[in-house]
């Protein structure tokens, strides 16, 4: 078995991974390069840099991804209008493989052997870390302390950090705290009180929107303008893509938009309880319908509805770079070339509601809708035949069942 000799460890500097970073250095004796990806979870990262330089790591990566996980990443899921189970928009799903795919980058550029991240034995994240990197470099070893060390209890996690003098926070002494994910496009929060599907969640788990109830009284206005299924602008106002997201989640916070609490059925088997924030991705779901609603052909918008559970599935389980969702995500892209145009939505006490729709690939007909005489000819005669044919096998199946 090669000696591993340098690992690149996913690093957010809390108290875990900061007990992870110092279990890597003391179990495998090797360099240990730290890697902070920055996916607008709206927190300082200087402070990761300083704790990693004070544990004495030499090589620190802190990288902006915003752009790229947006782009790359949040859009292309979007164009699918993907939910997991009917309600999830995917925030903590779709962040992984952008974070094993710089891993592995890092790794291969500093010529490290391994790579480490922090997610527990119980949850998905270790499937989805893992099964990316298997799918970008098989080469790469994978080291997974929750799995491996013998630390079984918090008490023994707090006990191991105080030996090595790693600072606990006042937070994270006393009961455990909420597990807490965050990024652009979302907020998930889990366990305490929440680990009680019976139990109400209480008002101070939110963190990005308010309670719809306290939602200003007077609906908000706004036009989301896309290109080819992507946004593009906010109120005719062009940004980038993660300016645009950061946009839409203040607007959508402010109408408490994007709020669920879920139970879950988790790839590994059990069910989990979290409350999710999403305001923009809320916003952008209810738009993009909106969109497709006039510029998609009928049976391409059916054909991607049937195969939207099964693309975010393979998101939800860590399937991001196997061949099956690369397919779907041709179909989908393919389905998007003339989904262009606006559209306008009212933000209100926790709804985003579309209320108009333009566009200039539209399949929409006027003349072929209306009440009133039109210029296109429809004969509705002709709905006869049409409604006799469908009703062939429905009066055959009923003369031999004696209907």
């Amino acid at each position: 078995m090669t000696k591993i000799e340098k690992i690149v460890l996913s690093y957010s500097g809390g108290l875990d991974t900061s007990i992870i970073l110092k279990w890597l250095q003391e179990t495998y004796g090797c360099e240990v390069v730290t890697f902070t990806a920055d996916l607008g979870q709206g927190e300082e990262l200087e402070p990761a840099r300083a704790k990693a330089e004070k544990s004495g790591v030499k090589d620190i990566r802190i990288v902006d991804l915003r752009e790229e996980f947006v782009s790359d990443f949040v859009f292309p899921m979007l164009r699918a209008n993907t939910l997991y189970e009917g309600q999830y928009l995917l925030g903590s799903s779709i962040a992984r493989p952008l974070i094993a795919k710089h891993l592995v980058g890092i790794a291969r550029e500093v010529g490290a052997h391994a790579v480490a991240h922090g997610a527990t034995g119980k949850g998905n994240d270790q499937v989805r870390f893992e099964l990316a990197v298997n799918a970008l470099d098989p080469s790469i070893k994978i080291i997974a302390p929750w799995r491996q060390w013998n630390i079984r209890s918090r008490m023994q996690l707090l006990e191991y950090a105080e030996k090595h003098h790693i600072p606990v926070p006042s937070d994270k002494r006393g009961e455990a705290p909420f597990s807490i994910d965050a990024n652009l496009l979302h907020t998930s929060t889990e366990g305490k009180i929440l680990e009680n599907p019976a139990e109400v969640a209480p008002d101070h788990v939110y963190q990005r929107t308010v309670d719809p109830v306290d939602a200003p009284d007077t609906p908000e206005i706004i036009t989301i303008s896309f290109e080819r299924g992507d946004p593009v602008s906010v109120n005719g106002k062009s940004m980038t893509t993660a300016a645009l997201l950061t946009e839409l989640n203040g607007l959508g916070g402010r109408h408490g938009i994007g709020r669920l609490d879920l139970v879950e059925n988790r790839f590994i088997g059990m069910k989990s309880r979290g409350i999710y924030e999403t305001p923009g991705g809320t916003i952008l779901l209810a738009a993009h319908r909106g969109i497709e609603s006039i510029t998609l052909d009928r049976a391409a918008a059916h054909l991607k509805d049937e195969i939207m559970p099964r693309y975010a599935e393979l998101i939800y389980n860590g399937f991001w770079f196997a061949p099956e969702r690369e397919m779907l995500q041709a179909l989908i892209d393919q389905s998007q070339t003339f989904v262009s145009g606006e559209v306008t939505l009212r933000l209100y006490k926790g709804s985003a509601s579309v209320v108009s729709r333009t566009s200039p690939c539209s399949l929409y007909s006027a003349d072929l809708v209306t009440f009133e005489e039109s210029a296109i000819a429809y004969d509705q005669h002709d709905a006869e035949g049409f409604i006799r044919l469908n009703g062939l096998r429905l009066r055959s199946w009923a003369a031999r069942n004696g209907r």
